[in-house]
């Protein structure tokens, strides 16, 4: 992830985090997204202060990458 041009925190990768993105072969979608995107995700997985919670925020990530029209909930259209 290019983070140069961001001003906000760098969040991370989660070991468990990119082990869910490489086995559900979400990665690739996940590298596509603009580096803001990348980073707000982590961002907001790794503010989660309860188990599930975290697991819920990884699971909508997921779910928002597979199906490509999503970002935290909103829609989006990437960019050609």
């Amino acid at each position: 992830m290019d983070t140069s041009r961001l001003k906000r925190k760098i969040n991370p990768m989660p070991k468990d985090v990119e082990e869910r993105l490489v086995g559900e072969n979400l990665m690739e979608a996940y590298r596509k997204r603009p580096p803001y995107q990348q980073n707000d995700y982590l961002g907001w997985i790794l503010q989660a202060k309860k188990p599930e919670t975290r697991e819920k925020r990884i699971a909508q990530m997921l779910e928002e990458l597979r199906s490509g029209d999503k970002y935290m909930g909103m829609d989006y259209r990437a960019k050609r």
